[in-house]
């Protein structure tokens, strides 16, 4: 698989611009050279196209178990820890960037995670064409773009219609998990959500949860602390006819 450079904006917002407000920007970001080897031998049996209709997903890891999602992995960091962790469950990571990609490729194969999968594409396609309904265990978006500026918050992941469309990808009782270090963004994510009658916090206060010990952290993370910087944990669950509430913290 040939990628020296990354899309641009320009080649990639064609057909889809107009569809949704996206929540990513794109660059032009030259692959190491181990991440471009990475691609070129491992996506064949770790990474997965984008085709615009259903994917199996017992298919997709040869096996039925819950799935994990995760959505904006970087380079992968927590995605390999957690599917290395958990070798029961299966794990698929969707990003925009080619270099996180090839970087979490090669960090899976050393690790021997072979219960993961990886997509370089919009999430919000992949989830509104590819991931039947109810397919998903647990869906994960640690520390999304804030998008800080007033003017940008409509760009902002966390909105009322991608929320729509994680409670129809969820099962039930199913998992959504969001850390993010822009407090004002916990407070939008919990305004969202607040209106979203599909979920239920699971903090025992109404708001955030403690760090939940198998978030692994990312040297992103780490750096942050080191400057002092807060981490802000929220966990939902999506809700059936017959809710039994388990809180964290």
């Amino acid at each position: 698989m040939k990628n020296n450079f990354f899309i641009s904006p320009e080649d990639n917002d064609q057909d889809c611009s107009r569809q949704h407000i996206r929540s990513f920007v794109l660059r032009q970001r030259r692959l190491k050279q181990g991440q471009q080897h990475a691609l070129d031998t491992l996506w064949t049996t770790m990474g997965v196209d984008y085709k615009a209709q259903p994917l199996s997903l017992d298919a997709l890891f040869g096996r039925a178990t819950p799935v994990t999602l995760e959505i904006g992995f970087g380079m992968g960091e927590s995605l390999v820890t957690m599917a290395t962790a958990y070798p029961e469950r299966s794990f698929l990571g969707i990003e925009v960037h080619w270099p996180g990609v090839g970087a979490c490729l090669a960090s899976a194969h050393k690790a021997e995670a072979n219960n993961l999968r990886v997509m370089c594409h919009d999430a919000v396609e992949v989830l509104e064409y590819m991931i039947p309904d109810q397919a998903l265990a647990m869906v994960q978006l640690f520390f999304p773009d804030p998008w800080p500026k007033v003017r940008h918050h409509k760009r902002r992941i966390m909105q009322l219609p991608f929320v729509a469309l994680i409670g129809r990808k969820l099962a039930d009782h199913g998992i959504l998990h969001i850390a993010t270090d822009w407090q004002s963004y916990a407070k939008h994510i919990l305004m969202v959500m607040s209106v979203n009658k599909m979920f239920l916090n699971l903090s025992t206060s109404g708001d955030y949860v403690p760090r939940p010990v198998n978030r692994p952290y990312t040297k992103f993370e780490q750096r942050g602390q080191r400057l002092g910087y807060s981490v802000w944990d929220l966990i939902f669950t999506k809700k059936s006819k017959v809710i039994s509430k388990k809180t964290y913290g």
